[in-house]
């Protein structure tokens, strides 16, 4: 799933990156207003988390605009207005929620997998492939009652390879899911990942098979 984060506080926006990245998000990050909305109409997030207080073009300019070409991701916005008539009018303004500076990071995080669910309901949360169950907002991958331990960049192939499942997927297509704009792309690290995924899924009758020149193929052999 990938996350807009747009903030202009450096050292809080690289918190929130980390942590989104850890659950097995991919995360961009804008500081400007006017990149996001950019951004909002040529790219397809899952979530959009907004600051208010933004350069150039204002969060909720940004959230007008959006709601005005009937896009309708989910929106949190995080800032430091708090008072009543702020939260009102962020609301009536299309955000789904609202939340005030300074936060804790797990109620972030909860409040993200609530409005990731939400934003859901027309679509399966979980994905079943073959033995293999995927949740997609807990990010959590079981075979039966038992889970398998993946890390936030092997969840984030697997997600992928389900979305397209019977189709073959390009490197970079994994690529540009995995990662967000500011992180270094590694086609080794990602194919490093592919094989330790693969390793951990052939147990449960899964296989990812390589087609050379083109990209992966998720299999299953039940």
């Amino acid at each position: 799933m990938r996350i807009l984060l747009v903030e202009d506080d450096e050292i809080l926006s690289d918190g929130i990156a980390r942590a989104m990245r850890l659950a097995g998000y991919a995360l961009d990050h804008t500081s400007s207003g006017l990149d996001a909305d950019h951004a909002l109409e040529t790219i397809a997030f899952d979530l959009l988390i907004l600051d208010l207080g933004l350069p150039r073009v204002d969060g909720l300019e940004v959230l007008r605009r959006l709601r005005a070409r009937n896009q309708m991701l989910p929106v949190l916005i995080l800032t430091a207005r708090d008072r009543l008539e702020d939260r009102v009018t962020g609301l009536d303004f299309g955000a789904d929620d609202y939340m005030t500076k300074p936060f804790d990071l797990p109620e972030l995080e909860a409040r993200v997998r609530a409005l990731l669910r939400r934003g859901r309901t027309n679509q399966n949360v979980e994905v079943v492939y073959g033995p293999l169950r995927f949740d997609t907002v807990g990010r959590r991958v079981t075979v039966g009652d038992q889970q398998i331990e993946l890390s936030a960049r092997e969840l984030a192939v697997l997600e992928v390879l389900l979305q397209r499942g019977g189709s073959i997927v390009s490197k970079e297509q994994l690529i540009e899911h995995m990662y967000g704009w500011d992180e270094e792309v590694s086609h080794n690290a990602m194919e490093v990942n592919v094989h330790r995924l693969r390793k951990k899924l052939e147990p449960a009758g899964v296989n990812i098979r390589t087609i050379r020149g083109l990209g992966y193929l998720l299999e299953s052999q039940s």
